[in-house]
């Protein structure tokens, strides 16, 4: 059963990368970031708005800090997925893939100001390793000629910083009700705020539009079906495994954008981004410890 939950939540990563490359399959054909993330998470909120009703007694749960949590997870996903698709957008899979997974520095950083964890020197020499590899990956030691543009760079630790918005509110979400409902309470709070930020017009347009499938595909396999996935697998292994396992997204990413869309690494870009994958791995050994 061990081996299985790995293959799930490693399913869930590939999912994950593979999104990101159908993101800019869609940004290369011009549609706008804001709106492939509106419809990401709005087929999502679909997926799992059908999971909570399959067992629509046991799911249900009224309490107001599962609604406030929710929206905060919402919020978390919403910000991930636009700020992931503009990085994207400004710079390549690669770079947005691996700044996104800057998440547990942010964590730990706000840790810090709450006072959940105490400082140690292993955990101020992980950030200054992520910090290390970012400049590395981003070019940003050259001056001259910089690999990824600031938007870009900025965007994808956005990206990061929301996902680890994403990872406290639902933390404290799942720990009033099930799964189900805060997903979809979370998804359904991700579309509202997103529909005030879209071009309607463009939205709608999407429908008639000869690339629906891709649209489709990106929420069915970029949301919906890979966070139930995730949330399956990570019951029947280890967080540490998980996390490790989880790893898998960047390198699918990665390898999407050299193989598929003629991204291009450096010898020095690879260093920066197995250098910030290795110290991350570290830390969530640490953590999990």
């Amino acid at each position: 059963m061990r081996f299985a939950g790995v293959g799930f939540v490693m399913l869930a990563a590939i999912c994950w990368g593979i999104s990101g490359g159908i993101a800019d399959i869609l940004m290369t054909k011009g549609w706008n970031p804001i709106v492939i993330s509106l419809y990401r998470g709005a087929v999502g909120f679909i997926c799992f708005f059908a999971w909570f009703l399959w067992r629509f007694k046991q799911n249900w749960t009224f309490s107001a800090r599962l609604y406030i949590w929710s929206l905060l997870a919402g919020v978390g996903v919403a910000g991930n997925f636009t700020f992931y698709f503009l990085s994207i957008q400004a710079s390549s899979i690669a770079v947005a893939a691996t700044l996104m997974y800057t998440a547990p520095v942010f964590v730990l950083f706000i840790s810090f100001l709450v006072r959940i964890e105490r400082s140690t020197w292993f955990k101020w020499g992980c950030i200054s390793g992520v910090l290390l590899g970012i400049i590395l990956l981003t070019g940003a030691y050259n001056t001259d000629s910089i690999s990824a543009s600031f938007l870009g760079a900025a965007a994808g630790l956005a990206a990061g910083l929301s996902y680890a918005l994403f990872i406290f509110g639902f933390k404290h979400a799942s720990s009033i009700g099930k799964p189900q409902t805060t997903l979809t309470f979370a998804f359904f709070s991700f579309c509202l705020i997103l529909l005030l930020f879209t071009d309607i017009e463009e939205a709608a347009s999407v429908v008639t539009s000869s690339d629906i499938g891709w649209f489709l595909l990106l929420g069915i396999v970029g949301a919906g079906i890979s966070f139930i996935i995730y949330l399956i697998g990570i019951r029947r292994t280890t967080p540490t495994t998980a996390s490790m396992v989880a790893m898998v997204e960047p390198v699918t990413a990665s390898l999407f954008g050299v193989l598929l869309m003629g991204d291009h690494l450096t010898t020095i870009q690879l260093l920066g981004m197995m250098l910030i994958l290795l110290t991350i791995t570290l830390l969530s050994v640490k953590q999990s410890e």
